[in-house]
């Protein structure tokens, strides 16, 4: 295996825990409720911690492969464990006949479940003396998944599952050591979930731009996927629109692993079917690509009310202004 496990009896259960902040957990709640609250949000803390893992992650992955060296803490196997389990849920909830070709309302079942569980599954997860944070935090893991009434799934989604690994940061349940592993493992796992999600249940894209938009369902990927390719001696942005090219290595690189979801779902030439990508194809260098694909990411998606107006603020992601 590429990653090295924590031997048992290590010091990862007592690693920092006892230097992160007091919270008094509450579950999360909707704060931008109309346009103008938009300015709340760019200046809350939240926003700030948020895009702060977002980069922090980037930086973490610049230059690697998914198959690299990278300690596996026994939170990041309980996370695993626990996607593994939404998987399996997937298996034992088939999809049902329906008129409709799209949005399977076996997703609402699904849902049920998880929506049952949450709790119970983030508390697995969490340190002995973390346990209160569960409700707080479950309901990141809940908006993660897609939406129950409109079965939907969008780039809202994903960011309630980054939410969810940024929470368990502050908590101190995942460490800076995790950094590598929380993306090639975990954030990982949950895009495989997701896929298959997505596909069984015909999940319809949430807030779809079409042709116009990045991805019908994803964009974290692209983002750290891009950094995983900075200074790569031979693959350039050029190469991705290859398919030779992405079969040979999309084992190594998130952003080839999208690109070969894309290529299965949709028919077609790319440069029709995936506009924004085939022009990113163009950029010559990948450094440019993650920088621009980063200032894309705050423009469509976190300065966006329809998919802001979704995200959920708490104690641990909250809304109050950053301090100054």
């Amino acid at each position: 295996m590429a990653e090295t496990a924590e031997p048992s009896g290590s010091s990862s259960d007592s690693r920092a825990q006892d230097v992160t902040p007091n919270f008094n957990f509450v579950v999360p709640k909707n704060e931008i409720i109309i346009n103008p609250d938009m300015g709340k949000w760019k200046r809350s803390q939240a926003y700030a911690d948020y895009i702060g893992f977002v980069l922090t992650l980037n930086e973490g992955v610049k230059g690697k492969k998914l198959s690299c060296e990278y300690t596996v803490s026994q939170t990041v196997e309980k996370l695993l464990v626990l996607l593994d389990t939404l998987d399996r849920w997937i298996d034992e909830t088939p999809p049902v006949d329906q008129p409709s070709r799209f949005g399977n309302q076996a997703f609402r079942t699904w849902y049920s479940t998880l929506d049952k569980n949450a709790e119970a599954l983030v508390a697995a997860v969490l340190p002995a003396d973390k346990q209160a944070a569960a409700p707080e935090i479950a309901v990141y893991l809940k908006e993660s998944v897609g939406n129950q009434t409109r079965i939907d799934y969008g780039t809202g989604h994903e960011a309630a599952f980054a939410a969810f690994l940024c929470c368990l940061c502050k908590v101190g349940a995942l460490q800076v050591d995790d950094r590598l592993a929380m993306v090639f493992k975990v954030f990982d796992r949950y895009l495989q979930v997701m896929r298959k999600l997505q596909k069984t249940y015909r999940m319809e894209p949430a807030g779809s731009q079409g042709v116009w938009g990045l991805d019908d369902f994803q964009f974290l990927p692209f983002i750290w996927g891009s950094s995983q390719f900075i200074d790569h001696p031979t693959l350039e942005p050029r190469h991705f629109i290859d398919k030779k090219v992405v079969n040979d290595n999309h084992q190594d690189y998130m952003f080839l692993e999208c690109i070969k979801f894309i290529n299965e779902m949709k028919t077609g030439p790319f440069a029709e079917h995936s506009n924004q990508l085939w022009n990113i194809s163009a950029v010559p260098s990948w450094s440019k690509v993650n920088q621009g694909l980063i200032k894309m990411y705050k423009a469509e998606c976190l300065e966006k009310f329809p998919v802001i107006q979704h995200f959920k603020f708490g104690s641990l992601l909250s809304i109050q202004p950053v301090k100054p």
